[in-house]
C-alpha cells in the first residue's frame, strides 16, 4: 500500500479515540430557573435509555394472547428468568413485592451498557464531517453508577424498614452477642451497609470502563504499526474485544441485579 494512503489511515485512527465514549463532555446548557444545567453526553445517554425503556417495554407487554411473539416473547423470557432465578431464591414469598424494582434495575443498567457500545459520535462524525460528542458509555462514569447504587441503597433500607419497622430493622444491626463486643459488631454492620453501594458502583464502573480502555489500547497499536497486516490484526483484535464487551454488558447487568437482590433479601429476611 502507498505510504501516503497508509499515513492517512493513521491520521483517521489517531483522531478517533474510543476513550471518547468514557469521558463525560458537555453538549449544551439549559437555563433551569436561573441555574445553568449542563447536559453532558452521559446524561443524554441516560435520558435515551429511559425513553427507550418507556417506549418499548410497555409495547412488548401489550396483547391478549397467551403466548407473546417476537420482541415481547424475548422480554417476557428475560423477566421470567430474573424473577425465578435471581429474585425468588432470596426473596421467597416477598418476590412480587420487589420484582418491579429489580426488573427496572436490570433493564436500565443493561440498556445503558448496550447503548454505550454503539459508536454514535463516530457515526455522526463520519456523516457530517464535524466532531461530535453525542453518545458514550454512561455506565463507565462513576457518578452514574454511583447514583444507581445510591438508589439501590435507599431502596434496600426502605424495604427493610417497611417489612420490619424502624426499631426491628435497627435491631438487625445489633445481633445477639456478648455486650462487650456489641458496639464493635454494630459498627461493623453499619460499615458493611455503607460499603454495599460502593461495591455496586465500583464493580459496574470498573468493568465497563476497562473494556473501552482495552479497545483504545488495541486500536492504538494500529497507529504504531507501519504495515497493513499489523493494522488489520489490531482492528480484528478490537472487533473480538467488542464482542467480549457485549457479553460483559449482559454479565454486569446480571451481577448488579443479583447483588442488589441479595442485599434486599438480607434486609427483608434477616433471619436468613
Amino acid at each position: 500500500m502507498e505510504p501516503a494512503v497508509l499515513d492517512s489511515y493513521h491520521i483517521i485512527l489517531a483522531s478517533t479515540s474510543p476513550l471518547d465514549h468514557v469521558i463525560a463532555k458537555p453538549l449544551f446548557t439549559i437555563d433551569l430557573f436561573g441555574y445553568p444545567l449542563v447536559v453532558s453526553n452521559h446524561f443524554f445517554m441516560i435520558i435515551a435509555a429511559t425513553v427507550l425503556l418507556l417506549i418499548f417495554i410497555p409495547r412488548s407487554v401489550r396483547g391478549t394472547g397467551l403466548v407473546r411473539k417476537g420482541f415481547g416473547n424475548l422480554i417476557e423470557s428475560v423477566c421470567v428468568f430474573v424473577k425465578d432465578e435471581i429474585a425468588k431464591p432470596f426473596l421467597g414469598s416477598d418476590t412480587n413485592k420487589h420484582i418491579g424494582f429489580i426488573w427496572t434495575v436490570f433493564f436500565f443498567v443493561l440498556t445503558m451498557n448496550l447503548l454505550g457500545m454503539i459508536p454514535i459520535s463516530d457515526t455522526v462524525r463520519l456523516i457530517t464531517g464535524r466532531p461530535s460528542h453525542i453518545g458514550g458509555a454512561a455506565t463507565a462514569n462513576i457518578y452514574v453508577t454511583g447514583t444507581i447504587a445510591l438508589i439501590a441503597f435507599f431502596a434496600i433500607h426502605v424495604y427493610g424498614i417497611r417489612q420490619q419497622g424502624v426499631v426491628g430493622y435497627v435491631k438487625n444491626f445489633a445481633p445477639a452477642v456478648p455486650w462487650p463486643i456489641l458496639p464493635f459488631i454494630f459498627a461493623l454492620e453499619v460499615i458493611a451497609a455503607l460499603v454495599k453501594p460502593f461495591a455496586l458502583a465500583v464493580r459496574l464502573f470498573a468493568n465497563i470502563f476497562a473494556g473501552h480502555v482495552v479497545i483504545a489500547a488495541i486500536i492504538g497499536l494500529a497507529i504504531l504499526f507501519k504495515s497493513l497486516p499489523g493494522m488489520i490484526g489490531s482492528i480484528m483484535a478490537a472487533v473480538f474485544i467488542s464482542f467480549l464487551e457485549l457479553f460483559v454488558a449482559f454479565l454486569q447487568a446480571y451481577i448488579f441485579t443479583f447483588l442488589t437482590t441479595i442485599f434486599i433479601g438480607f434486609a427483608v429476611h434477616p433471619e436468613h
